[in-house]
């Protein structure tokens, strides 16, 4: 018995050493067979017939394949850019080839697939293969607008998605769109914020180059802003419910916009707010100098170049500029001087007329110190839907300020800091310059505390210099009223003595 088993053991073992041997001898076979064919036959002869192959083997195969290439003739193909940053996330601990990439516009590192790498991926229980397939391209005229050496490189990507037919539905109506939305969520949280300002010198040139762009490097946050918790609450949720409702901006016909308008003294954060706002939701600032502008038609080319997705700042806008009032435009201008320059008419269109549609996602900010000089047809909602108030400093902004720029949350000196801060009309930066002049806590908040107390006593004695101003004129006033009576009563009288004559 013991025989029987030892030759069918040994049977087994040379069976499995043949099938073993008889494989590898298919594999170096099949090996020698492409690198003869790599070597002589031509490239698309060889695609050709790797074509034929696969398409062979393909009728017999439950799986499809959807090839997106990574360009549409010229044009970049969308699909491809969405899945190459989307894959980045999904790469297998197991991968051994990656490639890093990071450039000016980005703040953290970017992932992608290398050349002939799978990537697996499952999307509402379904499993999804990708492969990332380069191949070179035996001509001099190739060219790839993504990349600078292409004429030498050559190379042409595409990307592999392979699934099982009955899958198909669901590619095309749920993971393709939902790759394309999560893209472009990633690309916004990954790239580097940038503000912009008006380059003159194409002012009417290429549209692309009407702006000119350099990164912000603005700290501000909204855990950092020395403003009251509720408004920075209602900032934070009036923002995050702007972006999120595209479709019901379309729904009701309006442009996709918000406005707000940010009044207070000088030093009370607007521009600290600004960049907050761009800090939170990646989104770049536009700087407009209205002053700088000659007529609406420079106006309405600025609005064109802008990008979506951004925020226009016009600072100080009771004072950039001196709009002409709609209604005394036409008297303003005299026959024989040519207006060049912008209007209040101009400014309403671009703000809330047919122009502000050419764009979506964006928000429009005013910064003013005398919100009551601004026309009232600026103010209207539609045009500016959330007015803010930046007021001077208060206890809760104080402390946030202290914890800023001396990390603490608590003192003995508190109470006696916030008890005056109410008692006088000073800015959050005016605390913040006392809180950076020491690095002792003890000194700072003691000199914060005589700065405080000077403040209220030249605000108190402001105060009582403008009552007995007012007071004097009043007596003037009055003054001038007796002299008048006097003068009437004799003019009265000469008049009277005049017609008796």
């Amino acid at each position: 018995m013991s025989f029987f088993s030892s030759f069918t053991a040994n049977s087994n073992l040379a069976t499995a050493k043949a099938i073993l041997s008889t494989a590898a001898s298919v594999a170096a076979t099949a090996m020698v067979i492409r690198s003869v064919a790599n070597e002589l036959l031509p490239q698309e002869l060889l695609s050709y017939v790797t074509g034929g192959l696969r398409r062979a083997l393909s009728r017999y195969s439950s799986e499809i394949t959807m090839v997106i290439e990574e360009f549409d003739g010229l044009a970049s193909n969308q699909i491809y850019e969405a899945a190459e940053t989307y894959l980045g996330t999904k790469i297998s601990p197991t991968t051994q080839r990656l490639k890093v990439t990071k450039t000016e516009t980005d703040d953290t590192f970017a992932l992608t697939m290398e050349g002939n790498e799978i990537v697996t991926d499952v999307f509402n229980g379904v499993k999804f293969n990708w492969l990332l397939v380069c191949r070179q391209v035996e001509t001099r005229h190739f060219h790839n607008p993504r990349d600078l050496n292409s004429t030498l490189k050559s190379e042409v990507r595409s990307l592999e998605l392979t699934f099982h037919k009955k899958h198909k539905h669901t590619v095309l109506n749920a993971y393709l769109p939902f790759i394309l939305r999560e893209a472009k969520s990633l690309k916004q949280e990954t790239k580097a914020v940038k503000i912009f300002t008006v380059d003159y010198n194409n002012m009417y040139g290429n549209p692309n180059d009407t702006w000119s762009g350099i990164k912000l490097d603005h700290p501000a946050t909204f855990d950092t802003l020395a403003l009251e918790r509720d408004v920075k609450e209602f900032v934070i949720r009036d923002l995050e419910r702007f972006v999120a409702r595209k479709e019901y901006y379309r729904q009701v016909g309006k442009a996709w916009k918000r406005g707000y308008l940010l009044y207070g003294p000088p030093g009370t954060g607007k521009s600290s707010l600004i960049a907050a706002m761009a800090n939170y939701l990646r989104f770049d600032i536009y700087d407009l100098e209205l002053t700088e502008l000659q007529c609406n038609s420079e106006l309405r080319r600025l609005l064109i170049a802008m990008a979506n997705r951004s925020i226009l700042v016009v600072e100080d806008i009771d004072c950039t500029i001196e709009f002409h009032d709609r209604r005394t435009e036409s008297r303003a201008s005299s026959p024989g001087k040519k207006d060049r320059q912008v209007t209040l008419s101009g400014l309403l269109n671009f703000i809330d007329g047919l122009w502000s549609s050419c764009g979506d996602e964006r928000i429009i900010v005013f910064t003013t110190n005398h919100k009551d000089k601004l026309d009232p047809a600026l103010l209207r909602p539609g045009r500016m839907d959330v007015h803010i108030h930046m007021s001077y400093c208060t206890p809760c902004g104080f402390r946030q300020l202290a914890f800023n720029y001396l990390g603490i949350k608590e003192h003995s000196l508190f109470p006696q800091i916030e008890e005056e801060i109410q008692k006088t009309q000073v800015t959050p930066a005016e605390v913040a310059e006392q809180l950076l002049k020491s690095s002792d806590i003890e000194t700072c908040l003691k000199r914060l505390i005589d700065f405080l107390i000077k403040k209220k006593e030249t605000q108190e004695l402001e105060v009582k210099r403008k009552e007995q101003e007012a007071k004097d004129k009043e007596e003037l006033v009055a003054g001038g009223k007796g002299e008048e009576g006097d003068d009437d009563e004799k003019k009265s009288t000469t008049e009277l003595n005049n017609n008796t004559c």
